[in-house]
């Protein structure tokens, strides 16, 4: 799939060479660098670039990951990421979607528990949007559907949803 998170380095060509060097430094170690400065770059970015909002999702990821770093100073460019992936023109993308409901699996819980004012937005966004998005594929449909009852169930599926979800994704 589409978001998946291997070892190549990331997009960050677009950039400039400061730019770039400081972004390949958040990712090999966070503490060194201002993330304040880092989620910003990240930020504005991604609200120019479309495209770029999923790689920041997987720079966020990855800085978030390295020595278990605390979240704390990447929840809001993580849920500015998010909510630009729920967008309108964002949901008919099949390939935003899945990437968009593979972070909230990832790290949903943990964002929720840093702001859940913010998750909430974001979720009352994907409900509107499979609800009211025309032109929605089955699938995002099917995905958009998957997250709302993950969340409502805690962040976990009962065995019976699992099953229903990943046997209908299946065939």
């Amino acid at each position: 799939m589409g978001c998946e998170y291997p070892t190549e380095d990331y997009k960050i060509q677009s950039f400039d060479q400061d730019t770039q060097m400081l972004l390949k430094t958040a990712l090999k170690d966070p503490g060194s660098v201002n993330l304040e400065k880092v989620s910003n770059i990240i930020i504005d970015q991604s609200l120019k670039d479309q495209m770029f909002s999923k790689e920041a999702g997987r720079i966020c990821y990855t800085i978030v990951q390295v020595n278990n770093m605390p979240m704390l100073a990447l929840v809001h460019p993580v849920f500015d990421c998010l909510m630009r992936l729920a967008q309108p023109d964002a949901l008919l993308n099949e390939a935003e979607v899945d990437c968009l409901v593979l972070q909230l699996h990832r790290i949903g819980e943990q964002l929720e528990n840093a702001n859940r004012p913010r998750m909430d937005e974001l979720f009352f966004q994907l409900r509107d949007g499979f609800l009211l998005q025309e032109g929605l594929g089955s699938m995002s449909r099917l995905l958009l559907l998957e997250l709302l009852e993950f969340r409502a169930g805690g962040w976990s599926l009962s065995s019976t949803a699992d099953k229903y979800y990943y046997s209908e994704i299946a065939e």
